[in-house]
């Protein structure tokens, strides 16, 4: 945006904070006015590290830009011309200057990090005069036309969005006719020819010159990376994250070092403690004579930082260790400085300029899960930490990456390349080498691979559709590596051997040629690519794990159960340190191959004997599933929701189904059709389940009922342990429904203790899954003896949408602000929230004490878990899986109540 945009109404509000050469504005380190970024700056100016001077425009000038319609306040024209003022006063240069330029950065910087989702733009400030003097200036007439094409690329891209291949394709042209293999062979003349050809390619695409006004660049810079933020590939990663959309993002300007004068200068990425494994090592990569973009753009491939990396490795180029003894020694103590001063692991941008180090960024280092343990327990043994402060530092959503398979170390591998291991964990799948050919692929079931020459922030809906990414260039600081690591996905990056023809969709490694469909593996941990799918194992969970886990259970109210229905899932989820069952759905128990024909028998039958005769020969199925449920669960309680789903579920619809279940029955083929059809709902969903069931067919809840208490008593007696049933009615909508239900168990539980002269404590309750249940809570509390709020069907009856179509156009409520989350994922607070917490109000008020829980999929969400607390619920339950993530999330939600 040119400078004439500047038009609307001056205001007292400060938008510009300015920071390095001893000056620091005020912003006190405040991620939400000045962006992580600009935070971080200016804490570290404020603590003495050598920053290069700037400014931040605040986060709350990007959401007024878009208030305004894409203005800006007339006062800011001044505040950023105070703010170049301030980097000229500490540089000694003048921006715009034809002698000794003063060239800047603009960089995105929201709250939190957003890696690669915004825009940049390096050496704004040149033009076909400034270059001359920073020729001149700097002694190094190369240097400077290379930086002059560099700028001339990145604004081409970045703020006039003209196409960015046709700069790379002359660029490669120009290497190739001189025959060069890499950029630095290119000479000064060599980048003047280059930098003419680039000015015209923009009078081309543009239709007039490039700008040379320098005025002119910084305010088209700042708008377009206020303009990013609304780009595609930000409301993507902001929806995969959660972060809101009227958050809004600071610019950072910045005076330029450079990284690329020559072999006694560089630019580098660096972690303080390795981000893979959470190793207490220092980690990262660093080019001499470059710039940052190389690095992180995964254009060249970088050298190792330490010489133990390299040596792992076997890789020849020298260590900045090696290479630069000296600055690394330097680097290292920041390092420590850093750490010590922001007690995180530390993710660090730096460059080198003839020898001094400069640093250009510091955020806390995105990690994989394994490491964020690792560190979080490491840093609270060393006193940098609490353990209170180690539990609510890593992301509960994380410990997914720990919870799932890794490749069977015995299986054979047909190894075909090695790359570096740039995000941990193994996948297999099939070949596909763009993101919108990822995407579709994964929502039509199939396990994918994106393979790519390197990735680019405009992959990111392909990189989470995929299991898996690929490169063939790049690092493990390179925007493939950091954005799979923050999705949990397994990445190789840098694996040079391969050859990838996109356009063809073919893959050559060696000898071997790959098509789009075929099966690879990756292990993001090895670097490893094999061919075909690869075997996995079960993940160990201890060590840091379990010590975390220990500390997040000292703090933690809300009990965790699982939804589990099998003795298996049992097992898991008590492995992962459940509590119960927080949901036994006994129709997942109807769909056995075995009894899914008496199933069908009770369902098509016309009359109670038929539908007791069936029920017969389910009851010691049903008997033998409860028992082994209670034996796994002995002493803890189980919940278990009597038949719910519509019947047409159960419906055969073969020909040879039908004459199964007519044999079964005794009856005529064409008599079952007619019963199937008499059963035909239109909207099954609101239809005929549920308690719906009970009501008019009691004998089907009496028969769960005694198959409960007798396998209660039966695995009372074989463990000495009194499982703890809860029976719990699905889709009441009013207290009489309740009534009658609970009435029929209650009877089957006093016909059974009296046979079995024994009995067991249990409770009747019912699941709030309804709107008229919630606002009739108090009357239902009057029968029921607990709640357990059904999310899933609540979200779905009280917002009036289908979870099973939302898939079509949620998406885009979550982009336009309609929903600030995918309701099915995370409780709409202001919606459903409010009917849960006035159920749980008036069910209080009824009933002081109820058992309150949760126990739709909203149950392993972190989001939600933290409403329950805030709630006062007793319970959530999620699937075995995410237990630990939501026993995490319950203690973090404790710690932030207080």
């Amino acid at each position: 945006m040119e400078a004439e945009s500047l038009k609307t109404a001056t205001t007292d509000t400060r938008y510009v904070y300015r920071f390095g050469g001893g000056v620091n504005d005020g912003g006190n380190g405040n991620k939400n006015l000045l962006g992580g970024k600009g935070a971080n700056l200016d804490g570290m100016a404020s603590i003495g590290l050598p920053v290069p001077p700037g400014f931040t425009i605040t986060t709350e000038m990007c959401t007024r830009y878009y208030v305004d319609g894409e203005v800006y306040p007339d006062s800011l024209n001044a505040e950023v011309a105070g703010g170049i003022a301030h980097i000229e006063g500490v540089t000694g240069k003048r921006f715009g200057d034809q002698a000794d330029p003063l060239l800047v950065s603009v960089r995105s910087g929201a709250r939190v990090s957003m890696p690669g989702m915004m825009d940049t733009v390096l050496n704004l400030g040149l033009n076909d005069r400034t270059v001359i003097g920073l020729a001149s200036a700097s002694g190094d007439e190369r240097f400077a036309w290379d930086s002059y094409r560099r700028f001339i690329q990145m604004y081409s891209d970045v703020v006039l969005e003209l196409d960015h291949g046709a700069f790379e394709e002359a660029l490669e042209i120009a290497k190739e006719d001189q025959g060069y293999t890499l950029d630095t062979e290119m000479t000064a003349d060599d980048w003047k020819g280059l930098v003419a050809e680039y000015k015209t390619i923009v009078e081309k695409q543009w239709g007039k010159p490039f700008p040379q006004d320098v005025n002119d660049q910084l305010w088209g810079a700042i708008s377009a990376v206020f303009g990013s933020w609304q780009a595609d590939r930000a409301k993507v990663y902001r929806r995969l994250n959660d972060i809101p959309g009227d958050w809004g993002t600071a610019v950072n300007v910045q005076a330029m070092v450079f990284g690329n004068m020559g072999d006694t200068s560089a630019t580098g990425v660096a972690f303080t403690r390795d981000p893979a494994t959470g190793e207490n090592v220092y980690y990262g990569e660093f080019l001499i004579n470059a710039q940052g973009e190389d690095v992180v753009a995964g254009i060249r491939t970088p050298q190792y930082l330490t010489t133990a990396a390299r040596e792992r490795a076997g890789a020849k180029p020298l260590s900045m260790e090696e290479a630069m003894p000296e600055t690394y020694a330097e680097l290292a103590k920041v390092f420590n400085i850093l750490e010590t001063h922001y007690r995180d692991m530390q993710d660090i941008e730096f460059t080198v300029q003839q020898g001094k180090l400069w640093m250009l960024q510091t955020r806390s280092g995105k990690r994989t899960a394994k490491a964020a343990l690792k560190i979080a327990v490491d840093m609270a043994g060393e006193g940098l930490i609490t353990q209170e402060e180690a539990v609510a530092r890593v992301d509960p959503a994380a410990l997914d990456q720990l919870l799932h398979p890794t490749l069977d170390p015995k299986a054979p591998r047909d190894v075909l390349t090695k790359g570096l291991p740039a995000s941990p964990g193994a996948a297999s799948g099939i070949v596909v080498f763009d993101a919108d050919t990822a995407e579709r692929r994964n929502e039509l079931g199939d396990a994918v691979i994106l393979v790519r020459t390197e990735t680019s922030p405009e992959d990111i809906h392909g990189m989470h559709a995929a299991k898996g990414i690929l490169t063939a260039r790049g690092g493990m600081t390179s925007h493939a590596a950091v954005v799979a690591r923050g999705m949990g996905r397994p990445c190789v990056s840098g694996a040079g051997s391969m050859s990838i023809d996109a356009k063809a969709k073919t893959l050559r490694i060696g000898g071997r040629e790959l098509t789009e469909g075929d099966i690879v593996t990756i292990d993001g941990s090895t670097g490893e690519v094999m061919a075909g799918e690869v075997p996995t194992v079960q993940p160990e969970l201890a060590g840091d794990f379990g010590t975390l886990m220990v500390w997040a259970d000292k703090v933690r109210r809300l009990r965790v159960r699982a939804n589990a229905e099998t003795p298996q899932d049992c097992k898991t989820a008590r492995e992962f340190g459940a509590e119960g069952v927080g949901l036994c759905r006994t129709e997942h128990m109807f769909f056995d191959a075995a009894r899914i024909t008496a199933v069908r028998q009770m369902i098509l039958a016309d009359s109670e004997k038929g539908r007791r005769d069936a029920l017969e020969k389910l009851l010691p199925e049903q008997r033998d599933d409860f028992a082994q449920i209670f034996m796994v669960m002995a002493g803890l309680p189980v919940t278990i929701r009597l038949l719910d789903p519509p019947l047409h579920e159960f419906l055969p619809h073969e020909e040879a189904e039908f004459a199964e279940v007519a044999k079964a029955a005794g009856v005529g083929v064409d008599e079952l059709r007619r019963r199937a059809s008499e059963l035909h709902e239109f909207n099954p969903m609101l239809g005929h389940r549920g308690c719906r069931l009970g009501v008019t067919y009691p004998e089907i809840y009496e028969m769960q009922a005694r198959a409960i208490f007798e396998a209660a008593l039966i695995v009372k007696k074989r463990s000495g342990a009194a499982p703890i049933p809860e029976v719990m009615i699905p889709l009441v909508a009013t207290r009489r429904e309740l009534e009658l239900m609970k009435a029929i168990v209650d009877r089957v539980a006093q016909e059974v203790f009296a046979e079995q002269a024994d009995s067991v404590e249990y409770l009747t309750g019912t699941m709030i899954e309804l709107p008229r249940a919630a606002l009739k809570a108090g009357e239902i509390a009057e029968v029921g003896e607990f709640f357990s709020f059904g999310t899933n069907d609540l979200t779905q009856t009280t917002i009036g949408i289908s979870r099973d179509d939302a898939g079509r156009f949620l998406g885009s409520y979550v982009d336009k602000g309609i929903f600030p989350r995918d309701p099915f994922v995370s409780i709409d607070v202001e919606g459903v929230g409010e009917l849960i917490e006035l159920a749980a109000e008036r069910g209080r008020k009824t009933r002081p004490g109820i058992k309150l829980g949760i126990c739709g999929e909203h149950g392993g969400d972190p989001a939600s878990i933290a409403f329950c607390e805030q709630t006062g619920l007793d319970y959530v339950s999620a699937s075995p899986y995410r237990v630990p993530i939501a026993r995490l999330a319950a203690a973090q939600a404790a710690l932030k109540k207080g």
